[in-house]
């Protein structure tokens, strides 16, 4: 990849890699290839599609992803070890533009857990680099926790890599500890000090537990770096990684002192926020810059006022720009195909004619049972289409609640079997999960139930979460409908489904990626 233009920033996507290792937010094969094709469609530079050599499943998608790719370069990550590289290189080499990122921690806690010295790190850097570079004529490094190592040892090594043939040279901001003024200094002074820094893109990779992520992004721009590292809705693990969204619009909405833009299609920009919330289970808070749902939400009296009157008053870009419709006009039962596609183009949603069959069935049958189908009915209604017949699926739920205990009577379809069970529980939910327990017993624990209104109004659908994890596997389900309790048994069934799945795949969803293999 040759180096861009001054003014140019990269965008180095890694949703499918650094988001997927969010807890509970792995994602199937399918979705993955899904997400990378909007990502692609999208004018993301760099896709990070994944870690080969983490699992046998990790190398099929970065495989597939790099075959199918249009115009992203197809990026995998590797240790510093030569079975990584190698790994790696044997799932990208398939793509148009292929790139191979290396990695090794450099701070003293990082150094001390291989036990290397700096001068053996050293070695391993140029050797691994190396052959990297023998391997592909595109190579990132990164000196992981770059921003807590010495400042001599992180020249030195940034200086080795160059030399062995890195084109990009990636510092990262694992734990999220710097603050924008240092992360704008730190690539400047490298850029300054090591020897052939101004042949190679420097990139920032920002981590966002102190809640810096995107401004520390933004200052290390201004600092000289022309990558920026992020994710869609700022999905990572702990508090997440700078976020595309809000670096790509900062970049656009202040480009009078931030003079630099990207190559992102930004109108594309909610439709893929919506779908990587959805097959992640990672629902997006209301108030996130961007792409919450209050983003361009106004209920003060005095703003509403304003907005009427222009609203440039209160609104700092248009909802267009990042693919929102303008206006939001419901949907009732009355209304046909032709009007249900023409919505669906209008919220930046394509779908094919069996796709638009079943999503009207579950359109018409909203309809016969909500007064007003708004647009985010119909978000929440893609959003749960295309689930395919699966071993486990809900016939009937019958649940009656008070002052005592709840009675769910449940029927399920499991196989082709019809089978039924009724059971008490602590409220409506718990007696519907345990009835669920009793057809098809499981030791899944549940890590996350999470219940959003879709919209306004005691007739509006719920958007129900399920997280369960299962000897290492973790799936979720998700299930949207005017019921809370049966979105909430569809949901649960839903995540048993993915994780039979995954069960049935074998191995674990934890790479098995460490420090102590890097020989």
């Amino acid at each position: 990849m040759t180096k861009p233009d001054n003014d140019r920033v990269v965008i180095f996507d890694t949703t499918l890699r650094d988001g997927e290792q969010s807890p509970g937010a792995t994602m199937t094969h399918d979705e993955k290839l899904e997400i990378a094709g909007l990502l692609d469609e999208m004018g993301v530079d760099i896709i990070e599609a994944g870690f080969p050599i983490a699992s046998e499943g990790d190398f099929r998608a970065v495989s597939e992803i790099a075959k199918q790719a249009q115009n992203a370069v197809i990026c995998g990550l590797a240790r510093a070890n030569l079975k990584d590289i190698d790994r790696c290189w044997e799932a990208v080499k398939h793509a148009r533009q292929p790139r191979i990122h290396t990695f090794i921690g450099t701070s003293p806690l990082h150094r001390a857990i291989p036990d290397l010295t700096r001068d053996e790190m050293a070695e391993r850097i140029h050797e691994t680099v190396t052959h990297a570079r023998n391997l592909c004529d595109n190579v990132q490094w990164s000196p992981m926790d770059a921003t807590r190592t010495e400042w001599d040892y992180l020249c030195r090594v940034v200086e080795i890599a160059i030399k062995a043939g890195a084109s990009t040279i990636n510092i990262p901001d694992t734990v999220g500890y710097t603050a924008p003024v240092e992360s704008a200094d730190l690539i400047k002074r490298l850029i300054e000090t090591v020897p052939g820094a101004d042949d190679v893109v420097f990139a920032t990779h920002c981590h966002n537990d102190l809640g810096m992520a995107t401004a520390n992004s933004l200052a290390a721009v201004a600092g000289g770096a022309r990558q920026i590292e992020c994710t869609i809705n700022g999905l990572g693990e702990r508090a997440g990684n700078t976020a595309l969204e809000e670096v790509v619009m900062a970049l656009k909405v202040r480009n009078d002192i931030m003079p630099w833009h990207t190559g992102i299609d930004t109108t594309k920009i909610m439709n893929i926020s919506r779908r990587v919330s959805t097959v992640s289970g990672f629902v997006v808070q209301p108030n996130k810059a961007i792409v919450g749902k209050n983003a361009f939400a106004h209920e003060s009296g005095i703003h509403q006022d304003g907005m009427l009157k222009n609203a440039e008053t209160f609104e700092i870009m248009r909802p267009e720009d990042v693919g929102i419709s303008g206006t939001s006009l419901p949907l009732g039962k009355h209304s046909g195909r032709a009007a249900l596609r023409a919505k669906l183009k209008d919220l930046g949603i394509e779908v094919g004619d069996n796709q638009l069959k079943d999503i009207f069935v579950r359109f018409k049958d909203l309809a016969d049972r909500k007064k007003e189908v708004y647009d985010d009915d119909i978000l929440a209604l893609v959003s749960v289409t295309g689930e395919t017949s699966n071993h486990l699926e809900l016939i009937n739920l019958k649940v009656i609640c008070g002052t005592g205990p709840a009675e769910a009577v449940l029927e399920m379809d499991v196989g082709g079997e019809e089978k039924s069970a009724t059971c008490q529980g602590d409220g409506p939910v718990d007696a519907t999960f345990k009835a669920v327990r009793e057809i098809w017993p499981n030791d899944a624990k549940l890590q996350l139930y999470q219940v959003n209104a879709v919209t306004e109004g005691t007739d509006a659908q719920a958007t129900v979460s399920v997280r369960l994890e299962e000897a290492g596997k973790i799936a979720t389900g998700q299930s949207a409908d005017t019921d809370t309790v049966v979105a909430s048994a569809r949901a649960y069934i839903h995540a048993l489904n993915r994780l039979m799945v995954r069960q049935s795949r074998g191995g674990s969803d934890i790479p098995e990626v460490s420090y102590k293999d890097l020989t």
